[in-house]
């Protein structure tokens, strides 16, 4: 589409010329997420809504002109949900990045959905405080898209993802009306779950401007430790024993031999690459719980053929340990051109089975695949590489793709654990989500966006 010119220059006026940008090279820079897919159609305009009226006055006028809006935090979305499929303008909420309070009476936080998520936790810290979610961008994702997604992390087993957090948040509809839900209440049951709608939602339903998200004290100690394995299903066996013995680490990680190799080609901490998997495991809490803990976890490790390579003896080389693992995803980029970035999940008592299952589709389909991930939730990265310029081989690994998704739902799993549906799983949302579900969940969409134009063209299949 090309937008009006009373449309652009309304836009203008309402926000002025420093916040509205249409260089090409922006423009080309907001086509693009993680997932490093160009955009179906490009934005015509990106615009920096500085505060929350702002954000309210541009959605109002968009409604008017039935302009197509795609909300955006830092663009690391590895499912293309950030980037826009029918044109339009990106709204970049960046700019609302301030930490409007601590409460640590309430342990809670107020925050702009602009702030990086690391910067709320070093801003906690002090307060012997922490936020639990902890995606591997965390160092760069913005909370507010980490809501939009739903976003889980290294911390998940114990402590659960993004959705578990959120306890309030203010909004803005399409039509520009401003709304909120929820608040500093650990408990609120008055009226439907807006929050729950929301969180996931992926902008589809508003535009998040503020965030109430409940923090917890931190732990006491900490034991981080690499255990390697003889093999990936030792190691996804030794993870749904850990879980069937009632020990509930804070982490368990999983990164098969090539991941290991890539990471180690890159930082080159030492890190044994002769075994052909490890996992990242820590559990925290008090000194007494954490040491019967970590002895009954390594009895699960050894039944298995784990062995310790390596503890943490201090802060230092904990954050080493797991730099080391949010290290992986830019690490394989080096090993082909193109990287097909999935994460599927089952419960964990499949994680053998799953496991098992990748290793034959890749086989049958002659492609290169990297297992990391969440292993202690379910939660597997698979990540299927291919040179870009080799037709055959994309075919092949995208027919992977569709193997790997059909697997886990067979097991009682789900196509996305953790990245959403955006563009790049839509087509495959119906190995989920029934008719009749996707036919309500369709019917919500209409509800909070009637004329159609808040990030159009995700997560719904193409053919109604």
């Amino acid at each position: 589409m090309t937008l009006s010119a009373p449309f652009t220059q309304a836009l203008r006026q309402l926000l002025g010329p420093e916040n509205v940008a249409d260089a090409p090279e922006t423009l080309v820079c907001y086509s693009l997420d993680a997932m490093n897919e160009p955009a179906p159609e490009g934005p015509e305009l990106v615009v920096f809504p500085p505060n929350e009226a702002a954000v309210a006055g541009v959605m109002a006028l968009c409604q008017r002109f039935r302009i197509p809006v795609t909300p955006r935090g830092a663009g690391v979305g590895m499912t293309g949900g950030c980037v826009p499929a029918c044109g339009g303008i990106v709204m970049a909420m960046t700019r609302l990045n301030r930490i409007l309070e601590i409460d640590s009476d309430n342990l809670v936080a107020v925050v702009e959905p602009g702030v990086v998520t690391q910067h709320l936790q070093d801003a906690v810290k002090p307060l012997g405080l922490f936020y639990p979610p902890d995606p591997a961008s965390a160092n760069t994702s913005t909370l507010g898209g980490n809501v939009a997604e739903c976003a889980g992390g290294l911390s998940a087993v114990k402590y659960g993802v993004t959705k578990h957090y959120v306890l309030g948040a203010r909004f803005v509809l399409p039509d520009g009306t401003l709304c909120s839900a929820g608040g500093k209440m650990v408990k609120n049951v008055v009226g439907y779950d807006l929050l729950g709608l929301l969180v996931g939602s992926e902008g589809t339903l508003a535009v998040i401007t503020q965030l109430t998200l409940k923090l917890l004290p931190l732990p006491e100690v900490r034991r981080t430790l690499l255990v390697a394995f003889a093999s990936v299903e030792d190691a996804g066996a030794a993870v749904a024993d850990i879980i069937r013995a009632r020990i509930v680490p804070t982490a368990l990680e999983l990164m098969d031999r090539p991941s290991i190799r890539a990471v180690e080609d890159v930082l080159h901490y030492g890190i044994p690459t002769d075994s052909e998997a490890l996992l990242l495991v820590e559990i925290d809490g008090k000194p007494g719980d954490v040491e019967a803990d970590f002895i009954r976890l390594l009895d699960q490790v050894k039944a298995h053929g784990g062995h310790i390579a390596l503890e943490a003896a201090d802060a230092a080389q904990r954050e080493r340990i797991w730099e080391f693992r949010r290290t992986i995803s830019p690490a394989i980029t080096c090993l082909k051109s193109l990287k097909i970035n999935e994460d599927i999940v089952v419960p964990r008592s499949e994680m053998p089975r799953i496991l098992r299952r990748i290793e034959e589709i890749a086989a049958r389909f002659q492609v290169a695949v990297v297992c990391y991930g969440h292993a202690g939730d379910g939660n597997l990265h698979v990540n299927l590489l291919a040179e870009r310029q080799d037709r055959d081989e994309v075919e092949r690994a995208l027919d992977a793709v569709e193997e790997i998704f059909k697997a886990s739902v067979a097991l009682g799993g789900a196509i996305s654990g953790e990245h959403g549906i955006g563009l790049a799983k839509k087509r495959y949302i119906r190995y989920n989500l029934s008719p009749d579900v996707l036919a309500l969940t369709r019917r919500i969409k209409q509800a909070f966006d009637p004329a159609g134009i808040l990030n159009p063209g995700k997560i719904f299949p193409d053919e109604p």
